[in-house]
């Protein structure tokens, strides 16, 4: 494919790689199969042994997608390495420093046990392009390419992958800090970072009370995680500690919680990063990269000190490519998904509050007013769930859309765009007025909900 020609469209990856309903379209044995072969194919390039890492999840359903996916890169030549559970952001290093043509994760990240997905990396431990996604998709078809018998790959499974990232997410505090005395409360959502997160902190000598660390493959995110944080709060509060910590299933995003039980997202946490490293001269590219999600807020407090935020749509990919293009170190997501690039190539929800925790030790004072860094717009998020075509493209709620942002004008703004990991329109508007922010999002919530 030329560089100047347009990828064909895609329709099986989304914003973050494959994501859908376990057993069914692209998440069958077959279709994991295929998926496989062809990536496998996409990155068969010169004459080397080649190999591809995996990685996943607690999901049940890993069980099925991780000897498909094997397979099918077995069939295009590749040597497999098999991690078993690991954090995304460790499936990404290692891509690097095991010198690996590839990398999987298999997850969904967030949502519960029955979905899952796969999230693919380049030798270089970031997410493929979508004109990369878009070559994986056309190459399903074709099984010309496949290896001849005896150039099939293997397979082999290593041990000390966890290993691995506890020494690589340690070293990323300075050797001068010290957890110790510090009381953490830390939700792993039952997911992928359960062993290696309460390690970190323990080895680092914090005070580890831990929440979602026991796994059945099928309560993976529910009630526990960054997603469901309540639990998190009342064991703040009822052990009295000096912060909270949640990661997602995939342990690739942070929400974390102060000592008084109130969260902190992650528009506040890019704001404390930010200011911190802009103080210390570590911050490059003039400002930071978010998405359209982030807060009116941050915007606000980012110009005060002189700093730009640079917007991008939805997925923390596309927040790593405008953080390439603009040389910038520190970007990310409302939802907790901050990419430290420093560090790591994607986001890492113990690294990064392993750099809150550090700065409230070197501070002396309480997350409370290490995170507070500005007082945000009142905004409100709703989906409405949808079947069939993507009601955004009817003239009703067309004319609804419109009608909001002729409504709000300069004292706010809308975001309202399609899922690109669920059958969801999620609908988002801030402005300085809660009352009015309300009214905007229920009218247009209204029409798409008649239009679905």
């Amino acid at each position: 494919m030329r560089g100047d020609e347009a990828p064909p469209t895609r329709t099986i990856f989304g914003t973050d790689g494959v994501r859908g309903l376990s057993n069914e379209g692209a998440l069958t044995p077959e279709g994991v199969l295929r998926l496989g072969m062809a990536a496998g194919q996409a990155f068969r390039r010169g004459e080397h042994r080649h190999r591809v890492v995996i990685g996943k999840d607690t999901r049940l359903s890993g069980y099925m997608i991780e000897p498909a996916l094997t397979a099918g890169f077995i069939a295009a030549g590749m040597d497999v390495i098999l991690l078993g559970p690991v954090p995304t952001p460790a499936m990404a290093m290692l891509t690097r420093s095991m010198r690996a043509d590839l990398g999987v994760m298999i997850s969904a990240s967030h949502n519960p046990y029955h979905d899952n997905g796969l999230k693919f990396f380049g030798p270089d431990g970031y997410k493929l392009s979508d004109r990369v996604e878009a070559q994986i998709e056309a190459l399903m078809a074709d099984d010309a390419n496949l290896a001849e018998p005896a150039e099939m790959g293997r397979a082999k499974r290593i041990d000390d992958a966890g290993a691995r990232y506890i020494e690589f997410a340690k070293a990323t505090l300075p050797k001068r800090v010290s957890l110790e005395g510090i009381r953490v409360v830390l939700d792993c959502a039952n997911g992928a970072g359960y062993k290696v997160s309460p390690t970190v902190l323990w080895e680092l000598g914090a005070d580890v009370k831990t929440i979602g660390v026991e796994p059945d493959g099928f309560n993976i995110n529910r009630n526990v995680g960054s997603t469901a944080p309540k639990k998190l709060q009342d064991r703040v509060l009822e052990y009295r500690a000096d912060i909270g910590i949640a990661l997602d299933g995939d342990a690739d995003r942070v929400i974390l919680c102060d000592e008084r039980g109130k969260l902190v997202d992650g528009d506040q946490v890019l704001a404390t990063i930010a200011a911190a490293m802009q103080k210390t001269e570590r911050l490059r590219g003039g400002g930071i990269v978010s998405t359209v999600m982030a807060n009116m807020g941050l915007e606000r407090y980012l110009r005060g000190l002189d700093l730009a935020l640079t917007r991008t749509k939805v997925g923390d990919r596309y927040v790593v490519e405008a953080m390439r293009e603009k040389g910038c170190n520190v970007g990310g997501e409302p939802s907790g998904h901050v990419i430290l690039s420093d560090y790591a190539t994607t986001g890492d929800g113990l690294v990064t509050a392993l750099q809150v925790l550090g700065l409230v030790v070197e501070e002396g004072k309480p997350v409370s007013e290490v995170c507070q860094r500005f007082e945000p717009y009142p905004s409100l998020l709703r989906n409405v769930r949808y079947k069939g075509a993507d009601p955004l493209g009817t003239d009703a709620v067309k004319a609804a859309i419109a009608s909001a942002n002729e409504t709000l004008g300069e004292r706010g703004r809308t975001v309202i765009r399609r899922s690109g990991t669920e059958p969801l329109i999620r609908v988002m508007a801030e402005a300085d007025d809660e009352g009015l922010v309300k009214r905007v999002v229920g009218e247009v919530c209204a029409a798409v909900e008649a239009a679905a």
